[in-house]
This record gives structure tokens, C-alpha cells and sequence, in this order.
């Protein structure tokens, strides 16, 4: 797939657009939610640079379960109240001739930030609307989320996400 994404403005299409986690457990227990409310945005620039914005908001995690989501929110683990969002800062996406989005920048959770990349696809693209679809691990860890009782919730988190984007009038 040869693709050229026009530059300029691109905003988050929030209603087509999807971040989920899941998180397995020691045993078969496994943690699955999905972000309510998100948004963000991104420019491409004449040289074919591109940055941008995901913004999730840490209280609209849903994992369809009251007391559960009440203990991610809390303090142990979100900790909604101090720390709202979680923000992914684009520094670099670049695009290789199959379809592939190697995605570069930097994650902030519960005011820690660390580097991230990953591999997107892009599965959809015109000159009005891109779409990206990911998956990718992250170590709660390196977050300050660090609750781990008898060992039961160790290893990494999986993030799955469907971005589409939308371009706007400059």
C-alpha cells in the first residue's frame, strides 16, 4: 500500500476512534476496559513531519465492572483525582510503503513520562480521513503502578487502539 497523507491539520474522530487495555492476571483472570472519553489531534507539516496528541481521560475507563473500576481509578492505580490524563505526545510517525506506521514519542502516565514506539497499520486513508490501527505492550511499572498483590498482576498491559483522524480547515 503506497500512500501520501496530505498535510495539515488532522483532529480525532472520538466516535470511530477506540483505546482499549487488557491486562492478564496469574491465573485466568484478565482485566479488559476500554477509555469512554478521548481525544486528540495531529499536523502534518510540509516536509512530511508529523506530531499530535492523544489525550485519555483516566476517570472514563470502563471495564464493566463498579467495584473494579472504582479500584483503577483509586490511588493504587489511576489515581483519577491527582492525575486526570494520560497523554501520548507524537514526536515522529513515519510511514513505510506497506502500510506500516512506525510511531515514536512520549507517554505520560500518573506524571511519569517515558518513550514509547510502536507499530501501527494503516488501515484506511484518504485525503479526508486516516485511519490507525495498534497494539502495543506498556509496563505499568515504569508508572508508579506498582501494586502486585501475591504476585497475581505482574507483566505488561496491553493497549489495542483504532484512531481515525480527520482533516480540518487550517
Amino acid at each position: 500500500m503506497t500512500v501520501a497523507v496530505e498535510t495539515g491539520l488532522w483532529q480525532l474522530d472520538t466516535g470511530a476512534s477506540t483505546v482499549a487495555l487488557r491486562h492478564k492476571a496469574m491465573w485466568v483472570l484478565v482485566a479488559e476496559g476500554v477509555f469512554a472519553t478521548v481525544r486528540g489531534g495531529g499536523e502534518v507539516a510540509a516536509d512530511g513531519t508529523v506530531t499530535g496528541t492523544l489525550v485519555l481521560d483516566t476517570a472514563s475507563l470502563d471495564t464493566r465492572n463498579g467495584m473494579r473500576d472504582k479500584h483503577l481509578r483509586g490511588a493504587d492505580f489511576l489515581d483519577v483525582e491527582k492525575y486526570p490524563e494520560i497523554t501520548f505526545a507524537v514526536r515522529a510517525a513515519d510511514l513505510g510503503a506497506d502500510g506500516d506506521v512506525k510511531v515514536s514519542g512520549e507517554l505520560t502516565v500518573r506524571g511519569i513520562s517515558r518513550p514509547q514506539t510502536f507499530t501501527a497499520r494503516l488501515s484506511q486513508a484518504d485525503a479526508d480521513a486516516v485511519t490507525l490501527d495498534a497494539t502495543f505492550t506498556v509496563d505499568r511499572n515504569e508508572f508508579g503502578i506498582t501494586l502486585n498483590r501475591l504476585g497475581m498482576m505482574g507483566g505488561p498491559t496491553t493497549i489495542t487502539t483504532t484512531l481515525r483522524f480527520t482533516r480540518t480547515a487550517a
